[in-house]
């Protein structure tokens, strides 16, 4: 739970991001630094969430307070419909204040421009001294797609959309196929 690096997205668009997805009825949850913001511990997800990342939520009943410092702002819906469309409208209102992508149908993410998956790439090439056309990027939701431009490598799992497959070098249903013919004998497989 070490932070490498983070960017803060700016008050006025964490706000703004904040304000549409209520005005489109989505519920929010705010991330900053380690911590995590919610209104409704009962709401979609939150459980599912809360095991993933291992760490609880933190009820609040305003975001004021916590939007000078937000690192991701999340919208959740399972109207899939009312995420796509509140997706358009983040784009829309933030413009290039922020990143806004769907990274599952029901979860609509908000980031500095510079917090993307792309990014990731850029940042682990550094940090870990590989160079980027030795990276696969691996995704199936259309976040994934600013990873797949860089790496040399992009795979698009076989459940991606067509827009998401599109985007990559290659498609697959298993990533076997691809990866681990290139690292030749120096990984082991998987038993």
């Amino acid at each position: 739970m070490t932070i490498l690096e983070q960017h803060a997205l700016t008050a006025d668009a964490a706000k703004c991001a904040t304000d549409v997805m209520l005005q489109n009825n989505l519920d929010v949850w705010v991330y900053s630094g380690n911590d995590w913001f919610i209104r409704n511990l009962h709401a979609p997800h939150v459980a599912r969430e809360q095991w993933t990342v291992k760490f609880a939520p933190t009820v609040v009943g305003s975001f004021e307070a916590v939007l000078t410092n937000a690192t991701k702002i999340v919208g959740v819906s399972d109207d899939y419909d009312l995420v796509a469309r509140c997706e358009r409208n983040a784009r829309e209102a933030l413009g290039a204040n922020a990143s806004a992508a769907c990274s599952q149908p029901y979860y609509l993410d908000v980031t500095h421009p510079d917090a993307n998956k792309g990014m990731v790439v850029t940042t682990l090439s550094k940090l870990l001294s590989i160079p980027t056309d030795e990276i696969a990027t691996i995704g199936d939701m259309p976040n994934d797609v600013l990873m797949f431009r860089k790496g040399e490598l992009s795979i698009a799992m076989g459940n991606a959309s067509p827009e998401v497959q599109a985007q990559a070098n290659r498609v697959t249903d298993s990533i076997e196929r691809f990866v681990l013919p290139l690292a030749g004998s120096t990984l082991p497989r998987a038993s």
